[in-house]
C-alpha cells in the first residue's frame, strides 16, 4: 500500500451570519499518495467549496469538522517547529498573479526573503544560485526579471515566477488555485506544461483547482469534482470525463467546447439547412 502524503478526511465548513448558516464544505474526503508524483484536480464551479478545500489545506480556514493530514499528522495539531515544516512541504501558486506582489519591491526580493526564511543558503553566491535553477525550471533568466518591479512583467512571467518560488523550497506539494485562469492560450500551455514537468522531473505532486475541465483533462491524473460543498463525483480524471455517472457532472463536462472540424468558421448559420 502506498505512503499517503496527504488527507483529507469528512472535511466540513461552515459559516454563519445573520442567523443563517452556509455550508462551504459537506463531509469531503481525498487522498494524495506519496509516491508516485500526481496532479490531482479538484474541480467545480464558483461556489462549489473548491477554494475553501485549498484554503484549509494551506492552513488559512479552520475546519468546522473533519481533518487535512500530512503525512499522518493532523495539520491543525502541528508544533511551530512542524509548521514551517509543513509550510515548505506544501506551498501555493494563487490565481491573480498580480495581487501577491508587493509593487513597491523588485522580483528579487521575492526569493531573497523566502531564502532568509528558510535558511536555504549559506552565501550570496549560494542563494544567486539557487534562484538561478528554480527560475531556468519554468523558463526563465535571472537577468531578465530580479531587477524588476511587478508591473514591468506581463502575467505568464508573474505566474511562472510564483512557480519558481514555489520550486525554490523543493516542496512534495503545491496547491495550485486557478493558475492559469487569468492568462491567454499561449501562456497556459506553458505553466501547464510547467506542471507536468515538475512532476515528472521533480517528483513533485499538485492539487489543481479549476473550473476548466478542458484543462484538467489535459494534465490531471485523478479529479475530484465539486458542487455546493459536496464531492459528487471522483476517479480517474480521463475515466470521469469521457464518463461521467453523476448528472451534475454530466451537465458540467457537457459544457465543453468541442471544436467540430465539420463545421467551418465562415459558413452561414442557415447554410446546414435543407
Amino acid at each position: 500500500m502506498a505512503d499517503v502524503l496527504l488527507e483529507v478526511e469528512d472535511a466540513t465548513k461552515t459559516y454563519h451570519s445573520r442567523g443563517e448558516t452556509t455550508a462551504a464544505l459537506k463531509g469531503v474526503s481525498l487522498v494524495v499518495d506519496e509516491s508516485p508524483a500526481t496532479i490531482a484536480c479538484i474541480a467545480g464551479e464558483s461556489g462549489s467549496g473548491k477554494t475553501t478545500l485549498a484554503n484549509s489545506i494551506l492552513g488559512f480556514t479552520q475546519l468546522t469538522s473533519g481533518t487535512i493530514s500530512y503525512r499522518g499528522t493532523n495539520i491543525a495539531t502541528l508544533t511551530r517547529s512542524q509548521q514551517l515544516e509543513y509550510r515548505r512541504d506544501v506551498q501555493a501558486v494563487f490565481q491573480d498573479p498580480f495581487g501577491v506582489y508587493n509593487p513597491f519591491y523588485r522580483i528579487r526580493r521575492l526569493f531573497d526573503v523566502l531564502i532568509k526564511r528558510f535558511r536555504l543558503a549559506q552565501s550570496k553566491a549560494e542563494a544567486r544560485e539557487l534562484i538561478e535553477e528554480a527560475l531556468n525550471v519554468v523558463g526563465i533568466r535571472g537577468e531578465e526579471v530580479l531587477d524588476k518591479n511587478p508591473h514591468q512583467l506581463s502575467g505568464g512571467q508573474r505566474q511562472r515566477i510564483m512557480m519558481a518560488r514555489a520550486y525554490l523550497l523543493k516542496p512534495r506539494l503545491i496547491v495550485a488555485d486557478e493558475p492559469v485562469s487569468m492568462v491567454d492560450a499561449s501562456l497556459r500551455a506553458m505553466i501547464l506544461d510547467v506542471m507536468l514537468r515538475l512532476r515528472d522531473e521533480r517528483g513533485i505532486s499538485f492539487l489543481y483547482i479549476t473550473h476548466d475541465l478542458s484543462t484538467a483533462y489535459q494534465i490531471g491524473d485523478d479529479i475530484y469534482i465539486l458542487y455546493g460543498g459536496e464531492l459528487i463525483e471522483q476517479g480517474r480524471a480521463q475515466e470521469v470525463i469521457e464518463n461521467p455517472q453523476h448528472e451534475y457532472a454530466k451537465l458540467l463536462i457537457g459544457s465543453i467546447p468541442v471544436p467540430d472540424p465539420s463545421i467551418r468558421w465562415n459558413r452561414e448559420p442557415h447554410s446546414q439547412a435543407g
